[in-house]
């Protein structure tokens, strides 16, 4: 028995923050120059009422509209920010959507590489016959962890919520992963208060960087430069690997959808890796950053612009908070 990718769909939040609107926050702020580097000119983000949690029951809602949820039998949500401690959310989930009880459901913590990772567990409990149907769910809103006045990272992320149908199928359509891990890099990308750890301090001191942004030790802080060098490092080695892996090369891949940072990251990798501009999918503009949700978003645009069909080989890469990576190749 197989397992393929038989139907995605996402959710944005409907509150919108355009480059302009930040321009005039920010005094400092060039929206089209900005525009040009990073390649994003809005981001959709949740109100104070909205939670991960929201966005991945809207998203659920509508891949299961003309889907029989009778016929799921796993469900597996990715989020760094969940509703509470504990329970997990997929619990929560499950009961909103009047899914089965009979089904099995967990969380898991990942960032952007979550999309492969849980593809990974999808096909694995196909394959051992554990279930038939998996609704995999990556949802995330890191704007609720970016202090206001930080431009760098406002600019960049945005909240959203994909939802995603794995199921057996006759013939295998997910191949094989490369997966890859470096926890000495925790300290880049991080919320270093709010867990059991150290907990969310209300005094926490404001600390501005070098570039003018203000955070504290409750918000996400992110070392551009290192998450820079690590993703240029560990990129092309997973994108060779599974590759290799799989036994073919660049030429038998009909298409390429990475996990959507930026417009300049991504645009470097593409061309570090000589990935033909045509095969290669980079949009992040009405979205922004969305984290877990960027590859399955990537997917479901690529598929109604025409630019995947049935049939085609796609190769994904994730790569992130952590550090944390994978990749696969996937057959539409």
């Amino acid at each position: 028995m197989g397992a393929s990718v038989r139907r995605i769909e996402y959710y944005l939040p409907e509150k919108v923050v355009t480059n302009k609107d930040l321009e005039l926050q920010f005094q400092k702020w060039e929206a089209d120059k900005i525009y040009k580097k990073i390649g994003i000119a809005e981001r959709h983000v949740v109100s104070n009422e909205e939670t991960a949690l929201d966005l991945a029951f809207h998203a659920c809602e509508k891949v299961l509209g003309n889907f029989d949820r009778k016929e799921i039998d796993f469900l597996i949500l990715c989020t760094q920010s969940p509703d509470y401690f504990l329970p997990t959310s997929a619990c929560v989930l499950q009961d909103k959507l009047g899914l089965r009880k009979d089904l099995g459901a967990f969380d898991f913590n990942l960032g952007c590489s979550g999309f492969v990772y849980g593809l990974a567990m999808s096909k694995g409990f196909i394959s051992a016959g554990i279930a038939r149907n998996v609704l995999l769910v990556t949802s995330e809103t890191y704007t609720r962890h970016i202090h206001p006045l930080d431009l760098a990272n406002r600019t960049i992320f945005g909240d959203g919520a994909a939802a995603t149908i794995v199921g057996a199928s006759d013939s295998e359509k997910i191949f094989e992963f490369v997966l890859g891990t470096d926890g000495s890099g925790m300290t880049n990308l991080i919320v270093p208060n709010g867990g059991m750890k150290s907990a969310k301090n209300p005094d926490a001191v404001e600390i501005t960087n070098s570039s003018g942004d203000i955070s504290t030790a409750n918000c996400l802080y992110m070392n551009g430069p290192e998450i820079f060098n690590f993703t240029i490092d560990a990129v092309p080695l997973a994108f060779n690997e599974v590759l290799q892996k799989n036994s073919v090369s660049l030429s038998d891949i009909d298409y390429v959808i990475f996990h959507q940072a930026n417009k300049y990251m991504i645009d470097f990798l593409r061309k570090k890796l000589a990935i033909p501009e045509e095969k290669f999918f980079m949009d992040m503009a009405d979205t922004g950053n969305t984290v877990s949700a960027t590859i399955p978003i990537g997917l479901k645009k690529a598929t109604e612009r025409g630019l995947i069909k049935e049939g085609d080989r796609v190769l994904l890469c994730g790569f992130g908070v952590g550090y944390s990576w994978g990749a696969t190749i996937i057959q539409i």
